[in-house]
């Protein structure tokens, strides 16, 4: 593996992890906004808080690794998919922002329309930014994205249909994860009538994400055949994973079997990202840029991996620390 393989594969590690992270939180505000009315969510909205509030801007720190290592190892292609993209990645970065101004003041507020109005806010931020990240993956994977400064179209780029297909599943697939966290969450802070209600949830986005990425197939076929063949050759074996684990993770949590289906729940979703990854290889853009031509000189791939390397030593043990407490708290 040489060093441009190597910053390749710590980004995509880096956006599984915000996919898996992150993408769980923006789930659980998804199910805040059907949590119900002030008085019958309120006990759904407390456990959501009560679950992301010590994690959910600590894993934004893996979409911002995703973003400096590519402008660094890759500024060719950062510089095409910010330019040609900067409507829909305006409109995520907006809605991230939005979303935790919102979190932070409907807990601070003291009237209740102070926080319905923040909490519409946090709950339609946590859906529409997964939606635009989506379209941003539909883009790039559909080959919308040429190389060049602005060099494809400012629309058709993001709204078309497997930028639409990638930005429902990103909201489908945040629900589904939310929901499968949550389930022993409601148990560790014994609420276990609302474990049955997210068990309930979580096997219902999972029927829905399904039926959604199967007639994602017709969809892919027509819009974008060079990802569509890919897919269903070298990143076949992995789609193949996220159908198993997806059916596993159904019969746990069919069966209450919350801790266990955590990991088959993210391997799901986990191995959907890789086989996109491995679908395009070596091509970062569609059709035409293969990674050996876009990457940065090999002494900065070098450094950027050795930095890379220091801030992964000093970021992991603290998050994993935070995650060890956060999971220590009970009722």
């Amino acid at each position: 593996m040489n060093a441009a393989q190597a910053v390749l594969v710590v980004i995509w590690i880096a956006l599984t992890l915000y996919a898996l992270l992150g993408g769980a939180d923006f789930g659980a505000g998804f199910w805040d906004l059907l949590a119900g009315g002030s008085r019958g969510g309120h006990r759904t909205r407390v456990l959501i808080a009560r679950v992301i509030g010590p994690v959910w801007e600590a894993n934004h720190v893996w979409l911002i690794f995703v973003l400096v290592l590519l402008w660094t190892g890759f500024s060719p292609v950062f510089a095409a998919v910010m330019s040609t993209l900067y409507v829909p990645l305006t409109l995520a970065a907006l809605g991230i922002i939005g979303r935790g101004a919102a979190f932070a003041f409907r807990k601070a507020s003291t009237e209740l329309w102070q926080q319905r109005l923040f909490g519409a806010a946090f709950a339609l931020s946590s859906i529409l930014t997964p939606f635009f990240l989506g379209a941003v993956a539909g883009g790039i994977a559909s080959g919308r994205v040429p190389l060049g400064v602005a060099k494809g179209d400012l629309l058709d780029s993001w709204w078309n249909p497997t930028s639409i297909l990638g930005g429902a599943l990103a909201v489908g697939a945040c629900a589904y994860l939310a929901a499968v966290y949550l389930c022993q969450d409601a148990v560790r802070l014994d609420m276990p009538d609302l474990a049955e209600n997210f068990r309930r949830r979580a096997l219902g986005s999972a029927v829905v994400v399904g039926v959604v990425a199967l007639g994602g197939i017709a969809v892919l076929h027509a819009d974008a055949p060079r990802l569509f063949d890919g897919l269903t050759h070298r990143g076949l074996p992995l789609i193949v994973v996220s159908a198993v684990a997806g059916l596993a993770s159904l019969v746990m949590i069919a069966v209450r079997r919350y801790v266990l289906v955590r990991p088959t729940a993210a391997l799901a979703v986990a191995a959907v990202l890789w086989g996109w990854a491995v679908a395009q290889y070596p091509d970062m853009l569609q059709p035409g840029a293969p990674y050996t031509s876009v990457a940065a000189g090999g002494p900065v791939l070098r450094a950027t991996l050795l930095v890379a390397a220091v801030g992964v030593l000093l970021l992991i043990p603290s998050l994993g620390w935070l995650f060890v407490l956060f999971q220590r708290q009970r009722t």
